[in-house]
């Protein structure tokens, strides 16, 4: 399930910046394959951070109240994606990826949560665990031998 479209992302950036950034073999067209690049690496910069705790992607149809915040930070990060091809990138749009980069952080360690009738994710077994006494000597103490 996208999180975005082409569209969304023509629409963010307006016809003319989307055309000049995405243009490749200079036939003044949007290279589709730039856009789609740009859009999936957003969105699977987007899972990355959300898999930590909640089944990825997020069903939009049943969790019609994410569609906006998703869409709007998959639109951050893909726009800072385009233009970072073709440098300078407006110190806008690196705000904007970085404001959403530490959303996705803060949800990601459980700071900001999701509806709770989102999905945790449960595949992901035990992340780790202590077993055992406590040591007995730590590394200071031993550092002479």
């Amino acid at each position: 399930m996208s999180y975005i479209t082409n569209a969304d992302i023509e629409e963010r950036l307006g016809s003319d910046a989307y055309v000049q950034l995405t243009d490749d073999d200079g036939d003044g067209n949007a290279d589709v394959g730039v856009v789609d690049e740009a859009r999936l690496g957003a969105e699977g910069e987007v899972n990355s951070y959300l898999a930590r705790r909640y089944q990825v992607p997020i069903d939009l149809v049943a969790h019609p109240d994410l569609a906006g915040v998703l869409m709007s930070i998959s639109l951050d990060i893909a726009e800072f994606r385009l233009r970072a091809r073709k440098p300078p990138v407006a110190a806008e749009a690196t705000a904007m990826r970085d404001q959403a980069i530490v959303w996705l952080k803060r949800v990601a360690d459980g700071v900001i949560e999701l509806p709770s009738d989102v999905s945790a994710n449960t595949d992901r077994g035990i992340i780790a665990e202590v077993v055992g006494d406590e040591r007995v000597l730590s590394r200071d103490e031993m550092s002479d031998f």
